[in-house]
């Protein structure tokens, strides 16, 4: 498949500020309103956006305020793609987006403890798009990433687009939720001695294991992982778990594949492995396994740690 241009829904707009249309929850497949971040978007070129979004002023899971947290950079990003599959590009309600990659680079400024305000913009270019008739199939998107008016970031990923019925199929006998997160192991307790910059024991993700690997811990009643029920463990708990596996640190970049998918069924073990360290970073390559089958993988580049505030930022 190439990619198709000229089709009608992908026309330019002005661009200005009356062209700014609101985000519904669905739009970026989340059951909970308090939990979408992205309130409006508008087109700025064939495959090209601006997205506003907005940080929460207090948040039981997310580090907010001064403090800068990957993970909910991960999950304003994430938004994106199902906001823009549907809106931009007219993919219908029920269609699943399947990862296959993620990264970012965070520049110095994010980590400076500054409080920005809550207002996050992004310039979204969509590009190397495959189409399935006149809809993507896959596509990829870059991001780059402003907090108040300064960059922090920027995000790169590629997924594909598959409607319910050939999802269905490719899932299997996974394929019904209800009976996949019935089937979840059991939770077990995490690492009494994790420093994870996560202040609640239940939103720890790693659990000790036997050797120097950890395992996954899965918490389908947890409500910022599992807003709503799913097949599978959630990229998000994926990306937190490499960010847990280095202690909380500073990460500065990541890049990470999704092999295949984590199931409910059967524990995942988590292994870190330090590749490259100096006084001031250490890279480290994650990955996760169910049987003899690597399902992610993950090279991240995080700062050193010397000590950790009760807040969970750290203080070198």
């Amino acid at each position: 498949m190439s990619s198709c241009n000229g089709i009608d829904h992908r026309r330019t707009t002005s661009g200005g500020a009356t062209d700014l249309t609101p985000v519904a929850p669905w739009h970026v497949h989340k059951r909970h309103a308090e939990e979408v971040y992205l309130t409006h978007w508008r087109r700025t070129g064939p495959d090209g956006f601006h997205i506003r979004a907005r940080r929460p002023g207090a948040h039981a899971f997310y580090r907010v305020g001064r403090a800068f947290d990957p993970l909910l950079l991960c999950e304003i990003v994430r938004q994106t793609f199902p906001l823009l599959c549907h809106a931009a590009y007219d993919v219908p309600r029920g269609h699943q987006l399947i990862w296959e990659h993620f990264g970012y680079r965070v520049d110095d400024a994010a980590y400076a403890g500054v409080d920005r305000g809550p207002d996050v913009t992004m310039d979204v270019h969509c590009f190397d798009i495959s189409y399935r008739g006149t809809r993507p199939a896959a596509l990829s998107l870059r991001a780059q990433v402003r907090w108040g008016d300064v960059p922090v970031a920027t995000a790169e990923t590629r997924f594909t687009v598959q409607s319910a019925a050939v999802y269905r199929r490719l899932r299997g006998g996974y394929a019904e939720t209800g009976a996949a997160m019935a089937r979840a192991v059991p939770v077990p307790a995490p690492d009494p001695h994790a420093l994870a910059g996560r202040a609640r024991p239940q939103d720890l993700v790693l659990a000790p294991a036997d050797d120097d690997s950890r395992q996954l811990r899965v918490d389908t009643t947890h409500p910022v992982y599992f807003d709503h029920p799913v097949d599978h463990v959630p990229g998000m708990i994926l990306l937190e778990a490499v960010h847990q596996a280095v202690g909380g640190a500073d990460v500065s970049a990541l890049d990470c594949a999704f092999h295949r998918y984590v199931e409910l069924d059967a524990p995942c073990t988590i292994i870190a492995a330090s590749t490259e360290e100096n006084r001031e970073e250490q890279r480290t390559l994650i990955t996760a396994a169910q049987g003899d089958t690597t399902r992610f993988s993950a090279d991240v580049t995080s700062r050193a740690v010397l000590v950790r505030e009760a807040t969970g930022r750290a203080v070198r």
